[in-house]
């Protein structure tokens, strides 16, 4: 007989503690998707905003500024660079044309 009641009461405390457990799992599932939405909007705008930049500038041609907008899009700065595959050699590619331009 009292090994029913202890088994009912580890049960009992058992599904109370599942579902103590679900709850906090849906509020962090919640949280989560809050901070998700929240970095998504602010890379939206960021984009947003750094895409309004670009037409911009691209609206700006004059002859001769051509390298000068290359040089603005990329990063020469090697240790900056967070990218997996080497880009070395194209970036010394393009310093040397900003410094020797092709003659047509």
């Amino acid at each position: 007989m009292t090994e029913k009641r202890i088994l009912k009461s580890s049960d009992a405390n058992s599904r109370k503690q599942e579902a103590e457990w679900k709850e906090k799992a849906i509020k962090e599932l919640e949280e989560w998707y809050a901070r998700q939405d929240e970095k998504l909007e602010k890379t939206k705008a960021s984009n947003r905003a750094a895409e309004e930049a670009f037409v911009n500038d691209a609206e700006e041609v004059f002859p001769g500024t051509e390298w000068e907008r290359v040089a603005q899009l990329c990063d020469f700065n090697p240790k900056s660079s967070k990218q997996a595959k080497d880009v070395s050699r194209m970036r010394s590619v393009l310093i040397s044309l900003k410094q020797a331009p092709l003659v047509r």
